[in-house]
């Protein structure tokens, strides 16, 4: 059994999915959940938005990855489990990856996949990235 699971969450059903299945499965470890800001998602918004957007894209993002983290500590508190949260700026499969090789990381648990339809295309993906790359297991919730 891993002593420390890194869950990839950003909300989505997927990711809930992966989760719960972390703390139904590793309830001895230590669970953090890693949500990452993406700056490559501000120079979308910027597009659709323009400037304003632009001065705001942080604070918004900050502001975004507070609500995803009180979901996922929400989530476990239900299931009588406690977890860390932590927050990352960068690519996400490069920061999970990152994250998880430098805090001793034994486990990563992540969904298939949290976007859907032309952000997926655009983006790639962040599980077969982080899977191929990962020199620890990975476990993906599909």
């Amino acid at each position: 059994m891993p002593d420390d699971v890194l869950i990839a969450f950003d909300g989505s059903p997927l990711s809930e999915r992966a989760l719960t299945y972390a703390i139904e499965n590793f309830s001895d470890a230590t669970l953090t959940t890693i949500y990452v800001i993406n700056p490559l998602e501000s120079v979308i918004d910027v597009e659709a938005g323009g400037l304003p957007v632009a001065d705001d894209w942080y604070d918004n993002a900050q502001a975004r990855a507070s609500k995803i983290h009180t979901t996922a500590t929400d989530i476990a508190a239900e299931r009588g489990s406690d977890l860390d949260t932590v927050t990352e700026v960068g690519k996400p499969a490069q920061a999970i990856l990152e994250y998880a090789e430098d805090h001793g990381i034994d486990q990563i648990v992540i969904g298939s996949h949290g976007r859907s339809g032309i952000d997926r295309a655009l983006l790639g993906s962040v599980a077969e990235t982080v899977t191929r790359r990962a020199r620890i297991p990975v476990t993906i919730i599909g």
